[in-house]
């Protein structure tokens, strides 16, 4: 695996504008190491016991992670240049904003399945492993295959035009995690029980090795977290071609996500607008990647364009919030029913 990231890693063959620089192994050991140090430091120090986490502890942390993914913009400065370090920071916002949408992806499964609100955390974290460990391998084909196939951004562009347009006629607002074909596969094959264990994903009952329903659960979260790459990594893909620089980017955005779940479902904060932002930088990123051909947009443009978009998101989405109004906070209030929350606190899960 190593072998192979040091060879897409090197491989500058692209005939792009986009920074072209050659990442020796000892970075990616470096940096993967790195990235396992502060998991296991979040799990086995901060972590450790079950408890149920406050917006305020959730805030402390998202904003660490935030601010640990934003410095490394710095750091991809000064060992690459500025032209890498635009692109970083701009995979990095487009990878975080996109990953809204799945944080209240997570609150309906949560609640679905009424994870108790100690456990929830646990789940989330191997949820955000095996989100890593995917995304490290859809990039690496990713950019493999834009430096053998130039058409490919082609196919990338069209795809990311398609979804913004989704996006902006609502299509992906519900969840049923019913409907996992996963889920159903499990429930058919795999022996279960019905009632939690703590926070063990197996555990033994007359002999017999059963999955917890925290197992199911995150079967689903990992389904959910690879649909939703199959948007973000050919977004990133618009704005930079280098493996390094992708991966890193996706990696800090993701680490923060559980953070960002306590904090977003204590405080229910509503992103109206988020969505049609969200639209619009998929829609420019695709419609860059279909004229890359000819013409190069600068990173920053590209870069000021998000932020740009991303601002005005947020401050309508501030400004002009209304109790009636029908934003995504509301559609996911609907899914999780009249009077419940976002954080699941049944003992049992849902059949």
């Amino acid at each position: 695996m190593i072998a192979a990231v040091g060879f897409v890693a090197e491989s500058s063959t692209s005939t792009s504008d986009f920074s072209s620089f050659s990442v020796p192994l000892w970075t990616w050991v470096a940096f993967l190491a790195t990235i396992s140090v502060l998991l296991l430091a979040d799990l086995l120090l901060l972590h450790r016991k079950e408890h149920v986490i406050s917006v305020k502890e959730a805030a402390i942390e998202s904003a660490v992670w935030i601010s640990i993914g934003v410095s490394f913009t710095f750091v991809v400065w000064g060992a690459w240049g500025g032209e890498a370090a635009g692109e970083y920071i701009s995979a990095y916002l487009i990878e975080k904003s996109l990953s809204v949408d799945n944080v209240f992806v997570w609150a309906v499964i949560l609640q679905y399945f009424a994870v108790p609100a100690a456990y929830q955390f646990r789940v989330l974290f191997w949820g955000v492993f095996g989100a890593l460990v995917m995304r490290f391998f859809f990039i690496l084909v990713g950019v493999e295959l834009v430096e053998r196939f130039e058409w490919v951004l082609f196919i990338f562009g069209g795809f990311l035009i398609f979804t913004a347009v989704r996006l902006m006629q609502h299509k992906d607002e519900e969840v049923h995690p019913e409907n996992n074909p996963m889920l159903k596969f499990i429930q058919r094959r795999v022996p279960s029980t019905t009632e939690y264990h703590g926070q063990s994903l197996f555990t033994v009952a007359n002999g017999k090795r059963l999955a917890t329903p925290l197992f199911s659960v995150l079967v689903v979260i990992e389904t959910s977290d690879l649909i939703f790459a199959l948007d973000s990594i050919p977004a990133v893909l618009g704005v930079s071609e280098n493996a390094f620089i992708i991966f890193s980017s996706n990696a800090f955005a993701i680490l923060g996500l559980r953070a960002l779940y306590f904090v977003l479902a204590g405080a229910r904060e509503k992103f109206r607008y988020l969505q049609p932002g969200l639209a619009v930088i998929l829609a420019l990123v695709g419609l860059k990647m279909l004229v890359s051909p000819w013409y190069h947009v600068p990173t920053a443009w590209s870069l000021g364009t998000i932020v740009l978009v991303l601002t005005v998101s947020m401050i309508a989405s501030v400004k002009f919030d209304r109790p009636d109004a029908d934003g995504p906070g509301d559609a996911l209030d609907d899914q999780l029913g009249e009077g419940q929350g976002l954080v699941g606190d049944e003992p049992t899960a849902k059949d």
